[in-house]
């Protein structure tokens, strides 16, 4: 293996046709970018349909939950081996494939008879998912040229942002509309369409002297599932359930092994930890981390808010989420221009501060009569902060590994997002159930027992235990609605503190200010990938 070189010429030496000409490289970045859309899309769409499917079925929450899920859990899980292989195996094929499994898998889940044939159609989509993800940011890393590059990466990334508000709004119109199973036809369109134009794609491949890493692959994924299921079942189950400590404990000592058995297996490592210790990857990785939790964070808590505190419905409350999707993506498109003049750190620690900023305004002047307008500039903030910071976060990732390793840093790259949502989610959520429970058990005093009871359980059981509560049925709307206020706050302000300590180790550790990358010996011995052997 060799040294870090520009990405762009691993594709002209793989195809042998030479640099992709600028029409061709807008089609090269249209068909990833849409076989990436019908992935996003995929995680948030059935949010917006799960009392639908609860009915179909006659499933439980339990079961739905599996349903959503299960997807998320088996893509976060084989990111990285597979990856690896489609850097070893030629990335096209495997994108080619992966859309194809994908696309089946989807349409598979829109004529599933049942729950149980559902969950296994989610978990071939969720193969089918990991197979493409890494592989749409790879060729745009080993193929674009230095100077188009960034801006490839922050398309990418405003995709990769914001493709799941515009998923959830394209899934809640289809239910309205027509019917839950409409959804699936959203993917199966848009893998259409990628495959379409497919004939564009170059590929490219690693030529590795070394055999796959098998074992460190299967600790990936151990380590993946273990604790990506505590996140997800920890808040229903609770912290302390057997299987939720269990699941803590396996994912734990995976994630030790797998750190071990790579610092042994050194250049013929899955991946190099060792690259950690460089400035780019590990501020890329932990900006993305965090982003993507807090944000996650927050979408968690906005829904419950426009439906059941603004009484929206599910297609207003997804159209509502527009603006911040819209000038996140249209920020990330910008954002290789202040990072080319101002140096990636400079971007990055900008952009986290005005996403604190965005926060902040949230938690500052949310309130239940103020309504939509008291979260609108906040929302704008962070949409503006998180395209600032995501671009040079994903490209310094990128950058970190050599140009054969390309699906395995796009895979990194996309592992960190699903940790972070899953953290954000979990934690944040957290801080907003125990903020309501203590807000509203003030404002409960003189209602009926059953309908207190039912309140302390959440906004939503609130407002429909209103319906029994005769004239105490405003009040405890009210109470609700106001606790749930309390508990938002609460969670964004802990949000604004994270993102404080984000913004510090960014601007002390994070990847050096270059201005330039045209020349590999302006590079400090810090910045430039280490020299490896085959």
């Amino acid at each position: 293996m060799s040294t870090n070189q520009p990405a762009q010429g691993a594709t002209a030496e793989a195809s042998g046709r030479g640099a992709p000409d600028a029409r061709r490289l807008r089609t090269i970045l249209i068909a990833v970018c849409v076989a990436l859309m019908a992935v996003i899309a995929s995680v948030t769409g059935l949010n917006v349909a799960q009392p639908d499917i609860a009915v179909e079925f006659g499933a439980s929450q339990t079961a739905i939950l599996w349903i959503i899920n299960i997807y998320t859990l088996t893509l976060a899980a084989l990111l990285l081996p597979l990856g690896a292989l489609g850097d070893r195996l030629g990335r096209k094929p495997m994108l080619i494939t992966g859309l194809i499994i994908f696309g089946f898998a989807s349409a598979s889940a829109g004529l599933a008879p049942s729950s149980e044939v559902m969950i296994a159609a989610r978990v071939l989509s969720g193969v089918g998912a990991a197979m493409i993800m890494p592989i749409t940011l790879a060729v745009i890393t080993s193929t674009f040229p230095d100077e188009q590059r960034g801006k490839a990466i922050g398309v990418w990334t405003g995709v990769a942002g914001g493709g799941g508000i515009i998923g959830m709004f394209l899934s809640a119109l289809l239910v309205d509309v027509a019917d839950w199973r409409w959804l699936f036809v959203l993917p199966v369109v848009l893998v259409v369409v990628s495959l379409g134009m497919m004939r564009s794609v170059p590929d490219s491949r690693e030529d590795s002297g070394h055999s796959f890493d098998i074992m460190g692959a299967l600790a990936s994924v151990v380590a993946v599932v273990g604790l990506i299921f505590v996140l997800q079942e920890g808040p229903e189950r609770g912290w302390s359930d057997p299987v939720t400590l269990t699941s803590l404990v396996v994912g734990l000592v995976a994630l030790i092994f797998f750190v071990a058995w790579e610092l042994r297996r050194r250049d013929a490592s899955l991946l190099d930890v060792r690259l950690f210790r460089e400035r780019g990857l590990a501020g890329g990785s932990i900006t993305l981390l965090v982003v993507f939790g807090v944000q996650a964070g927050v979408f968690v808590v906005l829904f419950p808010f426009l439906q059941a505190v603004l009484g929206w419905s599910g297609l207003l409350s997804t159209l509502a989420m527009m603006p911040m999707a819209v000038l996140m993506m249209m920020t990330s498109g910008m954002a290789h221009k202040p990072a080319a003049r101002i140096g990636a750190r400079s971007t990055m620690a900008a952009g986290i501060a005005v996403f604190g900023a965005g926060l902040a305004l949230i938690a500052g002047i949310v309130s239940v009569d103020g309504g939509y307008l008291s979260i609108l500039p906040g929302m704008l903030a962070m949409g503006i902060g998180m395209g600032l910071s995501m671009t040079p976060s994903t490209e310094a990732i990128t950058s970190s590994l050599s140009r054969e390793k390309q699906g395995v840093a796009s895979a990194l790259n996309d592992i960190t997002r699903e940790f972070g949502t899953a953290l954000g989610v979990a934690l944040l959520g957290a801080l907003l159930t125990g903020g309501y429970r203590s807000a509203i058990d003030d404002r409960l005093g003189g209602l009926p027992q059953g309908a207190a009871d039912a309140a302390r359980q959440g906004v939503a059981n609130a407002i429909e235990a209103a319906g029994t509560a005769g004239s105490h049925a405003q009040a405890l709307v009210d109470a609700a609605r106001q606790s749930f206020v309390d508990g938002w706050q609460q969670a964004m302000w802990a949000g604004v503190v994270v993102m404080g300590v984000l913004f510090v180790y960014t601007a002390v550790r994070g990847p050096r200010n270059k201005l330039s990358t045209s020349a590999d010996e302006e590079k400090t011995p810090e910045d430039r990938h280490p020299q490896v052997t085959a």
